[in-house]
């Protein structure tokens, strides 16, 4: 184990949202549902960093060759709480490597996002154009992608050159 995971994850576990519990009619509650989605839908872009609201820095985790697999395994899932806590979740492959996942997932502090009360919001890296995906061989499109490349034929015009 290296010597400042249990710090590490300390922090993580410091970081988590703390919820204070308010009693509410439904009747409030679905109209500050209602509220929040259509400030989020008019919202621009959002202001604020993952890691403004939580306090943490991506500079301060180690990086990926100084942590064994076990090491990585119980950041990722301290971080994944701590998303929790916030609202937030990321969507990763499951066949994704432990090591691009904890750099996702760290990277994902640098990632500027809204913070919710009601619902999740859903950090997703996949742009759904294979080739530029940073899950590169991960990737959840790829079968999709090259099912896609095999119907092409060397007689399909390009969309520029379409006639209509």
């Amino acid at each position: 184990m290296h010597p400042y995971l249990p710090y590490l994850v300390a922090d993580i576990k410091a970081a988590h949202r703390i919820h204070k519990h308010s009693v509410k009619s439904s009747h409030q509650t679905i109209e500050n549902n209602f509220e929040e989605v259509i400030h989020w839908m008019e919202s621009d872009e959002p202001q604020h960093t993952f890691g403004y609201f939580c306090g943490l820095e991506s500079v301060n985790f180690p990086p990926t060759n100084q942590l064994s697999l076990k090491d990585l395994k119980i950041v990722c899932e301290a971080f994944h709480e701590m998303m929790f806590s916030w609202n937030l979740d990321i969507d990763l492959p499951e066949q994704l490597p432990l090591p691009l996942a904890y750099k996702i997932l760290v990277n994902s502090l640098n990632s500027k996002t809204n913070i919710v009360d009601n619902g999740f919001i859903s950090m997703d890296s996949c742009p759904g154009y294979a080739p530029d995906c940073i899950f590169k061989e991960y990737c959840p499109c790829l079968d999709v992608w090259h099912l896609f490349e095999d119907e092409e034929s060397p007689n399909d015009l390009p969309d520029d050159e379409l006639l209509f």
